[in-house]
């Protein structure tokens, strides 16, 4: 059986900054996520690079003649052309120079989900009522939870938060992992950039996306963050597996965020 997503999504500039450095994307097979870092207008540019890098691909992910091995290996060489393209455009325009973006992606192949992940923006699967953060976030806050260093508790206002450990910047050299997880009926996913993960703890994710109909989960997660200040961009996919009975294989694609300039 074939799965699909229905998907719903925002990306909203938040409360304090003057412009947006996240970028999405949404298909019915693939959703993803980029949070830019840089100046002059830097973090703009390379999120909306890789999310334009990304929505590039996806007719020949999603193409019928392209068998499954052949689609991962595919996805899993998107990090390297996100990274060259960076690299290119940072030459080009030196203002430019040391621009970032974080990079969370999900293909679907037949009931096979996909992963891509640098950074610290998040994947979520909800199942049962119980949520699984699916991402590693590439921080150096996670390293040091994971030595013992510190607690979770310890970190919300730790003046290292936000220093990431993998990010693409042109020159990475990061050998992306794909991993994989078989997805069930009714599974349900959630994309976020850390403008709502640093602000929503994952029993408030739950329960909103628990007590929400579908189109509604991605607003109310983002009113949750202005209520709490929104700080940060704050960008939002939420989507239902569900099973595809379409007979057309032609995936509409939405920009989101910067990218949708």
């Amino acid at each position: 059986m074939d799965y699909r997503f229905l998907s719903f999504g925002i990306s909203d500039i938040g409360l304090t900054r003057d412009g947006n450095e996240d970028s999405a994307l949404i298909s019915k097979t693939h959703l993803a996520v980029a949070d830019g870092m840089g100046g002059h207008a830097g973090g703009e540019v390379a999120s909306k690079i890789a999310i334009e890098q990304f929505s590039a691909l996806i007719p020949t992910l999603s193409g019928i003649k392209i068998d499954s091995e052949s689609k991962s290996d595919l996805f899993r060489e998107l990090v390297n052309l996100i990274d060259a393209e960076i690299l290119k455009i940072s030459n080009d325009k030196p203002e430019l120079s040391g621009m970032g973006t974080t990079f969370t992606a999900l293909q679907l192949v037949g009931s096979m989900l996909e992963l891509l992940h640098i950074g610290d923006s998040r994947c979520y699967l909800l199942r049962k009522k119980k949520l699984k953060q699916l991402s590693y976030d590439h921080t150096v806050m996670q390293e040091l939870i994971e030595q013992g260093r510190l607690t979770k508790s310890e970190i919300a206002d730790h003046p290292q938060r936000a220093l990431l450990t993998q990010a693409l910047m042109g020159n990475s050299g990061i050998e992306p992992v794909l991993i994989s997880y078989e997805s069930k009926l009714d599974d349900r996913i959630l994309l976020c950039t850390d403008g709502l993960s640093n602000l929503l703890s994952d029993q408030e994710i739950t329960e909103i996306l628990t007590e929400n109909e579908d189109a509604d989960i991605p607003n109310v997660l983002v009113q949750k963050t202005k209520a709490k200040g929104a700080p940060d961009n704050v960008t939002v996919i939420y989507a239902r597996v569900v099973e595809d009975k379409a007979a057309e294989k032609t995936e509409e694609i939405k920009l989101l965020g910067a990218a949708s300039k």
